[in-house]
């Protein structure tokens, strides 16, 4: 499959990503876009990353753009220090999928690009639009951008917002495990280095495998943790675990952020936990299509019309946008309105001590919706939009469905979300990344939603 946009970026195998290729769409991209002060380089650590990064850069310099190159750092830590000196960036990343693709991420100098600049950047490529020629860009490093975002998190939460912690970080192949563990001994906490991996590591925060349940439940009573932080591959993405190993799904730490934070209102996708409409102090909750650009948008407009709004969004996968600023316990947070993953792990930790609760007390002071999700790979996109089509049909829809009850409600937003009489709620979506599908599940009790996951992964796979 050719590189294409999806839900975040363009992706694509990495033997499909020339030279030639990542300076098209780099150029594209300069052509397509503003890019004000220049343009910011970032990657993650997969092994063609740097690379890519070099061949972007080279065709920005050939348009007579400065560079700065950011070398290895998170993606939300890029886009802030991008978006902080007015400038334009491009992150290589293939964010949480398979080592044998990447990818890129573009940035405007006010944030993430929208699905519309999307279209105008793969409409120059195909024509192959080129910027204006020009003279003077030069490549400086920039590798103070990294130390800010830690410096952003420590000074807000303060030296003592995890004291008396010992929280494991799962290191692996993120590129935010150094910044993670600075981040966290500087709010006071002991940390415990685990896993470091010299390789690359496809962590999915949206899907966790049983295998790293189980790796992650061993730790925390080998080690005597309290917490296990990690990201996926570019840390937009977060995965904190409580201290028996459980992990804390995404979209709760979503709810759990934006209480700390008070924010009054949530834009996020139609996926995530139904709770968030249960939140007394949430006034506003929009649901979008999956995405960080639907989420942004929805966050825009509620901005705009009224720019005083606490609001806030987040994603089934954990990644948290923030935007207004907001206030920490030692000090004020910047808005970043791009996935961020250190925030979510961060503010429901914090909450959580000064409440003297443990992450897991927390958490189950929630309203009681729990979600199961995983996903079925080497699915063609052909074959799971077939599915989808199928499933239009009331009757073949309620003879799948059959095991899971009677249909109350149906959401088309993205992909097919059916609610059933009894509250349960089964969600079937291709991924807009990689050849696979997603199954989400949701019911009143932690084991119902793992069992409809499992009957419904199950069906789906014999269906196609």
């Amino acid at each position: 499959m050719a590189p294409k946009f999806g839900t975040s970026g363009l992706r694509g195998l990495v033997v499909e990503l020339t030279p030639g290729l990542v300076t098209g769409y780099t150029e594209a991209f300069l052509a397509a876009c503003p890019v004000g002060a220049g343009l910011f380089v970032g990657q993650d650590l997969r092994a063609s990353s740097p690379r890519i990064a070099a061949d972007v850069m080279a065709a920005a310099v050939r348009a007579g753009v400065d560079v700065r190159d950011c070398g290895a750092l998170p993606t939300p830590a890029l886009a802030a220090e991008a978006m902080s000196a007015g400038a334009a960036s491009i992150m290589v990343t293939g964010s949480h999928i398979p080592a044998d693709r990447n990818g890129l991420k573009f940035y405007l100098p006010a944030g993430e690009i929208s699905k519309r600049e999307e279209a105008a950047i793969a409409a120059a490529y195909e024509a192959g639009r080129r910027p204006a020629a020009a003279s003077g860009g030069a490549i400086r490093p920039c590798p103070e951008a990294g130390d800010r975002f830690v410096a952003r998190y420590a000074a807000a939460f303060g030296p003592t917002a995890l004291s008396g912690l010992r929280l494991g970080v799962y290191q692996h192949s993120s590129v935010a495990r150094d910044a993670l563990s600075a981040v966290c001994e500087a709010l006071g906490a002991t940390v415990v280095a685990l896993a470091r991996s010299g390789d690359f590591v496809p962590v999915d925060t949206e899907a966790v495998d049983a295998g790293t349940r189980a790796m992650l439940a061993g730790w925390c009573a080998a080690e005597g943790l309290d917490a296990i932080l990690s990201t996926d591959g570019d840390a937009d993405r977060p995965m904190l675990a409580d201290g028996t190993g459980r992990v804390v799904p995404g979209d709760v730490l979503g709810v759990l952020t934006a209480k700390a934070l008070g924010a009054d209102a949530v834009c996020t996708p139609v996926s995530s936990n139904s709770m968030v409409s249960l939140i007394p102090g949430f006034t506003t909750v929009r649901l979008t299509r999956i995405g960080s650009p639907y989420v942004i948008a929805a966050m825009e407009a509620l901005l705009a019309a009224d720019p005083g709004r606490r609001v806030v969004g987040f994603e089934a996968n954990g990644g948290f946008l923030l935007g207004y600023t907001a206030k920490a316990p030692a000090g004020d947070i910047a808005p970043l309105m791009t996935r961020d993953s250190l925030l979510p792990m961060l503010a429901p930790l914090a909450a959580a001590r000064s409440k003297g609760l443990t992450l897991a007390g927390l958490v189950d002071a929630l309203p009681p919706r729990f979600t199961a999700a995983d996903r079925l790979a080497g699915i063609p996109a052909e074959a799971a939009l077939r599915l989808l089509d199928r499933l239009a049909d009331p009757a073949f829809r309620a003879g799948f469905f059959e095991p899971a009850g009677r249909e109350s409600a149906l959401d088309r937003t993205d992909g097919l979300r059916v609610r059933f009489d009894g509250g349960a709620i089964v969600h079937l979506r291709p991924s807009g990344n990689a050849p696979e599908f997603r199954v989400y599940a949701e019911a009143g009790r932690p084991g119902d939603a793992a069992d409809l996951l499992a009957r419904f992964l199950a069906r789906v796979r014999e269906a196609i």
